[in-house]
């Protein structure tokens, strides 16, 4: 069994983890810094505090952003500590119904793939959707769907429907596999698409693995270890039914990509050690695309070929990959290639969607963070605001709207792809 206490008493107070802490920018707290969680956390397992509705309340306010993980000079796990703590909440008071449904979709694609269809046309009952901003109050009695939520609307065909499973190219030197992440292959399917041509152009091989599930994120951040354990299990053993047939697996989203690397790791060390092995031949192929695109192929060399384009792009650094694998240049690199990059005053400030718990019962944190960030945005001589991570475009896109900005958000992928489509 994990014990807090074994990281807790590692904590040497200095407090460098504060400054930056997403949700002592929003609730200035100490007992919901970071130290303060592993005070908290310390008690819980010698037994004097209670696994209570006010523990309950403290562990789901922390977004999970990993920016105290990154500065502690002991490199202290706080992002695991709090999920397991949710794990201990879960245990006690269970998981509200509609979480359960969602967690069942995540697990059985069909459902997901009959949801998203039904979405698609009933959709304009229900929501504010953010490519027509219609302003539609919600009619379900559900905490995402609020009154004046902008929410992302479902696609008439999903990313792993759209494309066969095999796209192959002539003469190809290099085989990828596409993970899609349920985002982009229900809502915003435009970032797959972006990454199946930036992959032709590429003249590279194409495997789009039709029976992936969803990597387990949503459920993990919210402490549903059973079906996280069950949805790592079974990827694992899928990817390992492709692995050697392929150079890499890309993951175009922040996100599922630290799920799949690091939380996969970290799980699997404490509760399925004999999968470590297994999953560290998986890891060692999984990455980000504009990690994998700029290292590994002549993408950037081919875009300066390319006509430069005027449109003034700002970017935004998703925690999961800033702050967790410090993979901030990469796209940079390759979208300076041919736009104008302007920087906001921190891209490493974190957008605040914060996972499902926050985007419903503690959606008043979200919103507050979210503005943050999106007055941020709003300062900047751009057009565009670009990020590799779809729940920061959820987010960001909902509090542009909020602050009056029209910039428009586009994954960086999709940048990519439009100046080849222009140029072709």
């Amino acid at each position: 069994m994990f014990k807090f206490s074994e990281v807790s008493d590692m904590c040497i107070k200095c407090g460098k983890c504060i400054p930056g802490c997403t949700i002592h920018r929003v609730n200035p707290d100490e007992a919901t810094s970071p130290r303060g969680f592993l005070d908290i956390l310390k008690g819980v397992d010698e037994g004097e505090i209670e696994i209570d509705k006010n523990l309950k309340d403290t562990v789901e306010s922390c977004f999970l952003c990993n920016q105290c993980v990154e500065v502690c000079p002991n490199s202290l796990p706080t992002d695991f500590m709090i999920e397991n703590a949710r794990a201990k909440v879960a245990e006690k008071f269970g998981i509200a119904w509609w979480k359960r449904a969602f967690f069942f979709m995540l697990k059985h694609r069909w459902a997901y793939d009959l949801v998203s269809k039904l979405g698609f046309y009933f959709q304009t009952c229900g929501f504010k959707i953010e490519e027509e901003k219609k302003s539609i109050r919600s009619r379900f009695n559900l905490p995402m769907l609020k009154k004046g939520r902008l929410l992302p609307a479902f696609r008439k065909k999903s990313f792993l429907k759209k494309y066969p499973e095999r796209i192959p190219a002539k003469n190809a030197q290099k085989r990828v596999a596409i993970f899609i992440g349920c985002l982009a292959n229900y809502n915003y399917v435009e970032v797959g698409d972006s990454l199946v041509e930036i992959l032709k152009f590429l003249n590279i091989d194409i495997f789009i693995p039709k029976k992936q599930a969803c990597c387990g994120a949503p459920a993990y951040f919210t402490g549903d270890f059973k079906t996280t354990e069950e949805l790592i299990k079974r990827n694992i053993e899928y990817f390992e039914s492709f692995i050697d047939e392929v150079d890499a697996i890309l993951v175009p989203e922040a996100t599922c990509t630290a799920m799949l690397k690091k939380d996969y790791e970290e799980y699997i060390k404490h509760y399925m050690p004999e999968w470590l092995d297994r999953h560290k031949k998986i890891k060692s192929k999984i990455f980000g695309t504009t990690e994998w695109l700029y290292k590994y192929t002549d993408l950037e060399k081919r875009l300066e070929e390319i006509k430069k384009s005027d449109k003034k792009v700002t970017y935004h650094d998703a925690c999961h990959f800033g702050k967790v694998f410090n993979i901030r240049a990469e796209p940079r690199n390759l979208i300076s290639k041919n736009y104008i990059i302007n920087e906001m005053e921190d891209s490493n400030v974190c957008c605040g969607f914060g996972g499902i718990t926050m985007q419903s019962e503690k959606f008043d944190l979200a919103r507050k963070e979210g503005l943050i960030k999106a007055e941020m945005i709003k300062k900047v001589d751009a057009e565009i605001v670009s990020a590799e991570c779809s729940a920061c475009r959820m987010q960001i896109t909902e509090h542009l709207d909020k602050v009056g900005d029209n910039k428009l958000f586009k994954h960086p992928l999709e940048l990519i792809a439009e100046v080849i489509k222009d140029n072709s």
